[in-house]
């Protein structure tokens, strides 16, 4: 590797490693509003929302953790992000549990959740911004060979389906009362959720 491709990498581990503050920041922030809002509300879709914001700090956590690496050697970085790959597809079963489980009780306890003009201004927000933020780490991806950023950015992808997702679901509620649309709009984010999670999980088992 020449000094030129290496200055590269670094800088692109730098611009990696900015990225993953400022998401991480902004999903912190994102998660207090998003519960705040869903328990005031009662929606189980906006909680579950703020949950996936708790997954995504500790998703990004984890890329930060492996982008450091990168300053400890090819050896280093390497067993790094087999780990990290790993961890981040635990971390979609995580949403994915509670997801199924707040779902269905709100199913059982026919609880209608309140409008709530906050969660869908956040949910707007993050649907605007989330597929440019993943596209982002998605190309960092690429030109690291990180599968774990790949899967971290197929997260924010995730993100933003569960921001539509939510939009929807209180949308329907807020205009026309249907109830059951919420808790239909959580799980409506199952699919994805579990078939990103196996796949980050299968992904390090093969390169183990």
């Amino acid at each position: 590797m020449g000094d030129a491709t290496f200055a590269q990498r670094a800088a692109w581990v730098r611009q990696g490693l900015l990225l993953e503050y400022a998401t991480v920041g902004y999903n912190v922030l994102e998660g207090v509003i998003a519960v705040a809002s869903g328990l005031a509300a009662g929606s189980v879709a906006l909680i579950g929302f703020g949950f996936d914001s708790a997954i995504e700090v500790a998703a990004g956590s984890i890329l930060l953790w492996r982008l450091r690496a990168e300053f400890g050697g090819g050896a280093v970085a390497e067993r790094v992000e087999r780990r990290a790959e790993q961890l981040i597809g635990i971390t979609f079963f995580l949403l994915a549990g509670y997801i199924l489980q707040s779902s269905l009780e709100q199913f059982i306890n026919h609880h209608q959740a309140q409008e709530s003009p906050v969660g869908i201004g956040l949910a707007v927000f993050s649907l605007a911004s989330m597929p440019l933020v993943a596209l982002w780490k998605r190309r960092l991806a690429g030109r690291l060979g990180s599968r774990a950023l790949a899967a971290e950015a197929m997260e924010q992808f995730v993100c933003s389906y569960l921001s539509l997702a939510l939009l929807l679901g209180l949308g329907a509620n807020a205009l026309f009362g249907w109830w059951w649309a919420d808790p239909i709009a959580a799980l409506a984010m199952l699919p994805i959720v579990v078939r990103e999670g196996w796949e980050a999980i299968r992904g390090e088992e093969e390169e183990a």
